[in-house]
């Protein structure tokens, strides 16, 4: 195992959702509460941003170009890196004080998105949004939607409720996008970190951004704890897997932090990267169904 790096030095408030192109050999990131999307390209170390105004919970790339983002208003398109934003609806326009955060693409191309409820009391939820533009609940009585990934098979559907200091795995039907059987995967104590945006290798491990834990860790199937990894952050946020082979882990964090804690962790909002063994999956992309 290498030592973690500073792959972008960098002061982001608000890292997060890391996503490797391995067409472009970038990655893409966002800071939520600047409200930018980040094109990095590790090979000219240079960092593109995209301004908006509003905060990007997560994204996917599209599979003809162009991104899908979940905002604080809901699902919208950009059809290149330039592009205005399309909006695609809402389906949180009755809770302003609710905004997406966390979620991906599973192999059929639908986009799952969970939101945040600012007052975490379970008034966010969890959704897909399928190639048609069709939208549906999967899950309610969520405070904050996060560690949304996938299995390498797709019968299993990992989420986490960041508040409550859970990973739940589900049963997931790749055919019809349903997730069912909920049941705890891992349960960590209090104080020691939450489980916040997370990526599964290709053995099929779920690794977790601990925040407030200074640490990313890799679970096997059972829920175990089998390897961690210390990050320069108090607070890392989300990992994905880059790099040619899939074997760099980059590692997002928070720079607006109390002046304490960033004195002892200067690098905080960095972007991160650390070489890994076991190599990442390709990152699935949003699927629109011809009209």
């Amino acid at each position: 195992m290498s030592e973690v790096q500073v792959a972008l030095d960098v002061r982001a408030r608000l890292g997060e959702c890391p996503r490797w192109d391995e067409k472009s050999q970038c990655l893409y990131w966002i800071d939520i509460d600047s409200f930018r999307l980040h094109r990095f390209d590790p090979r000219t170390h240079t960092d593109d941003i995209r301004q908006f105004d509003q905060e990007i919970g997560c994204f996917s790339l599209r599979d003809d170009g162009g991104f899908v983002l979940a905002m604080r208003s809901g699902f919208y398109f950009i059809d290149s890196w330039d592009a205005p934003l399309r909006p695609i609806c809402d389906p949180e326009a009755d809770l302003p004080d609710n905004r997406f955060n966390d979620g991906r693409c599973d192999a059929a191309g639908r986009l799952l998105a969970g939101t945040m409820d600012k007052s975490k009391t379970g008034g966010a939820s969890l959704y897909s949004l399928d190639p048609a533009l069709t939208v549906r609940r999967l899950e309610d009585g969520v405070n904050t939607a996060n560690g949304l990934a996938f299995s390498p098979d797709n019968t299993r559907m990992y989420f986490s409720d960041t508040p409550r200091h859970v990973i739940y795995v589900y049963d997931y039907d790749i055919s019809t996008g349903a997730a069912s059987n909920r049941r705890v995967f891992h349960q960590f104590p209090h104080g020691h970190g939450r489980p916040d945006g997370a990526a599964v290798d290709s053995e099929g491990y779920y690794w977790s951004a601990l925040y407030e834990g200074g640490r990313v860790v890799r679970l096997n199937p059972a829920g175990e704890i089998v390897q961690e990894i210390a990050v320069p952050a108090r607070c890392p946020t989300m990992v994905a897997f880059g790099g040619a082979d899939l074997k760099t882990l980059y590692i997002t964090s928070v720079g607006q932090r109390p002046e304490a804690e960033l004195a002892d962790y200067p690098l905080s909002g960095a972007l991160f990267s650390v070489a890994v063994e076991v190599a990442g999956q390709v990152e699935p992309r949003f699927r629109i169904t011809p009209q």
